[in-house]
């Protein structure tokens, strides 16, 4: 008996050393990540796309020959500073929740003549959809540090944050997957890769508080249109269109549990 006693309590060190070991490299492993975008962040090329962004704001472009300048995105014709913390939002004009990059594009078909139905199908990273990305990020670098707190006032608002829960759960696709089978609950990591639990607030800077975002892997600047898309692709769903209601609501949700989280946009991503 005292063999197998000894045996058993070896066995538990053995596990309890294992299991320190791995939480140890786990959090080697993510503070090396965190170290190496911050040696990033000091040459973000997200910084181009912003400066892009910031002539196209300024430029008389399209049909109409006007710029962008009183494009109003929630907090008056021209107010830019805190109105990307507060997106998605209901818009009276329009009669539905936008975020930052449809609204954009509404403001693009509005002011400048441009058609926004055109924009919308124009594939990521080409034409008029990349100045609305390099728009999105140069509205958004504007809320840099500031807390998101976005409304839930009016009855739309509430019915899309409802509606992103849902969908966030709901499982599908060739894998069964959803939202919430990467990021549903703490400690969960892909690959080298942290998982952020966005059924609450992750924090200051992660999740829905770091996109826009500048993807280091393939060169692009990305926004949260194109972030949902790669998700849904990765998750084996079917492609969600730019601007749907599935992508705004999904934005709602996570943008909802971020409240207080501070705006690092922005941001870099490996």
């Amino acid at each position: 008996m005292k063999h197998i006693s000894d045996r058993l309590a070896l066995a538990l060190a053995l596990s309890a050393l294992l299991a320190a070991g791995s939480l140890h490299a786990q959090s080697s492993t993510a503070e090396g990540i965190a170290k190496y975008r911050e040696m990033l962040q000091d040459g973000n090329p997200a910084e181009l796309f912003e400066m892009k962004g910031e002539e196209l704001w300024k430029q008389k472009r399209g049909p109409k020959n006007a710029s962008m300048e009183q494009c109003d995105l929630g907090k008056g014709p021209g107010v830019i500073a805190g109105a990307f913390v507060e997106l998605p939002r209901y818009f009276k004009d329009t009669g539905r929740v936008q975020d930052l990059e449809t609204r954009l594009i509404t403001c693009m078909e509005t002011l400048q003549g441009f058609k926004a139905d055109e924009i919308m199908r124009t594939p990521f990273g080409r034409g008029e959809m990349a100045n609305v990305t390099a728009l999105a990020t140069y509205v958004a670098t504007a809320s840099r540090g500031m807390k998101f707190n976005l409304p839930q006032s009016h009855a739309q608002e509430k019915l899309m944050y409802e509606t992103g829960k849902r969908l966030f759960f709901t499982r599908g696709g060739t894998h069964d997957f959803s939202c919430a089978s990467c990021h549903g609950s703490d400690d969960k990591r892909i690959r080298l890769q942290d998982l952020p639990n966005l059924t609450k607030n992750p924090g200051d800077g992660i999740g829905f508080a770091a996109w826009p975002a500048y993807r280091v892997s393939n060169a692009q600047m990305w926004g949260m249109q194109l972030r949902l898309n790669d998700c849904f692709r990765q998750m084996r769903w079917p492609e969600p269109k730019f601007g749907s209601d599935a992508t705004l609501a999904l934005s709602v949700y996570m943008g909802v549990n971020a409240k207080s989280a501070e705006s690092i946009v922005p941001a870099i991503k490996r």
